[in-house]
């Protein structure tokens, strides 16, 4: 039986948790267990859904102090606190993860299993004490995640992507294909999305390259961004997709939706896995066909990983310029493969020089992002897609980050480039009317 879920609205403001001794932690964890039984064996879930939080705490107070006492468990004031803030955790939120889905310099929550739990924090990996009671502690919170969505998990159907209702990504995969137990992994997202200066605030970009962005999602370029895993691609897209002008229509595409566009005319889908007896699937594809009869002025793809990059690729050469969209490569030359190969997926017999062919007149730039070695994520390189030479594409970098080497605490040090060249789709945009000063090719770029 799972466990009611009060409206994020009516929750109240995070708490302040005070951190408790190791001992304590202990009797934190029975007590917790028990009053959390009581609690769903005294009340019913429809009366639960219908106090708000003062009342709820009050309710959640009150049992742990009756708990103790039947126990014999004599609890500091400060523990008995944080028992009640845990057991609030798990009525109204998602347990014992839930102090970090509310702390906002965590970006990725990773339960490895149910009594390790580990988080990323300003780039870092770190191991956290918050732990579940048991796997069928951790399963239920899991359930709790992805029954409102209308997803189910069990043996049969042992993996689920999913998203928490602030827009964070989830992941659950159980045993018998997880054998250590259930795994769970949450990527987090700002809610309030971050904007192109904020990249530049943050040293990912140069002020210059954010105004080349600027010119060329405005002057209707196809733009791809790259890079590998956690290395903030989704977070660039978002703040590219801000140029967009505010006249157009948009239509997002996403396995899950994460982008958070400001614009107001946009039309955000999303792909549905099929259902337990295999059926129901609308795939990236299926979105992007659907799309192109949506009178898009310009569709995003979140992620292009299959056949669906076919499908792209004829949108961009049939006249549906502008298009956003991320890619998972490890260089801007490997994108290039990548989408050679992904078009493969869709059952082409196309030979690679005409898929190439395609991929040189419909992608523009390639904007591509890193993680490095102290968290920091760059983008390392904006570069150009030529044209085609002979069997191969050329390709130009327009801005480069040039890592000139480590600092005593272990961060980055490098700096921004610009190449000094000049990439062949300047004469475009002036034409459409966006000038883009010649000192942004420039040589050295100033870091925000």
């Amino acid at each position: 039986m799972g466990v009611a879920t009060v409206p994020a609205a009516r929750r109240a403001a995070p708490r302040k948790r005070l951190r408790a001794s190791d001992d304590e932690r202990e009797q934190i964890l029975q007590l917790k267990a028990r009053v959390h039984a009581k609690l769903l064996a005294d009340t019913e879930f429809a009366v639960l859904e219908r106090l708000g939080p003062r009342e709820l705490a009050g309710e959640v107070r009150r049992l742990v102090a009756l708990v103790a006492n039947q126990v014999g468990v004599g609890l500091s004031r400060r523990a008995q606190e944080q028992a009640e803030a845990e057991v609030l955790d798990e009525v109204m939120g998602y347990g014992p993860i839930q102090p970090l889905l509310d702390d906002p310099d965590i970006t990725e929550i990773m339960v490895n299993a149910h009594d390790k739990v580990y988080i990323e924090r300003h780039g870092h990996i770190e191991k956290t004490s918050r732990r579940f009671l048991n796997d069928d502690h951790l399963m239920r919170i899991i359930q709790k995640i992805v029954t409102p969505l209308g997803r189910r998990i069990d043996e049969s159907s042992p993996m689920v992507d999913a998203r928490l209702p602030d827009g964070s990504r989830v992941n659950c995969i159980i045993p018998p294909l997880s054998i250590k137990g259930p795994c769970l992994t949450v990527r987090k997202f700002s809610q309030d999305p971050y904007t192109p200066d904020d990249l530049v605030r943050f040293g990912t970009m140069s002020p210059e390259m954010r105004d080349f962005i600027r010119g060329c999602v405005v002057g209707k370029l196809n733009v791809i961004i790259s890079g590998g895993t956690g290395s903030g691609k989704t977070t660039t897209l978002n703040a590219a997709s801000s140029f967009i002008p505010a006249s157009e229509r948009i239509v997002t595409i996403e396995d899950a939706a994460e982008l958070k566009l400001q614009q107001p005319h946009v039309v955000p889908l999303e792909s549905r896995p099929s259902n337990i007896e295999g059926r129901g699937e609308i795939t990236i594809r299926q979105l992007v066909r659907n799309a192109l009869r949506m009178r898009p002025d310009r569709i995003i793809v979140g992620e292009v990983r299959g056949g669906e990059a076919l499908d792209m690729l004829q949108a961009l050469n049939t006249g549906h310029q502008g298009s956003l969209s991320t890619a998972h490569t490890n260089s801007p030359r490997d994108t290039l493969s990548r989408l050679e190969t992904m078009v493969l997926m869709a059952g082409t017999e196309l030979p690679s020089r005409a898929i190439r062919e395609q991929i040189a007149a419909a992608i523009d730039l390639i904007v591509h992002q890193a993680r490095l070695r102290d968290g920091s994520r760059k983008i390392t390189h904006i570069t150009e897609v030529q044209r085609m030479e002979g069997e191969i594409i050329t390709l130009q970098d327009i801005f480069v980050f040039k890592q000139e080497g480590v600092d005593d605490e272990g961060g980055v040090v490098g700096q921004h480039v610009a190449t000094g060249l000049r990439p062949l789709f300047v004469e475009r945009l002036i034409s459409q009317g966006i000038e883009l000063p010649a000192a942004i090719f420039a040589g050295h770029t100033k870091e925000g």
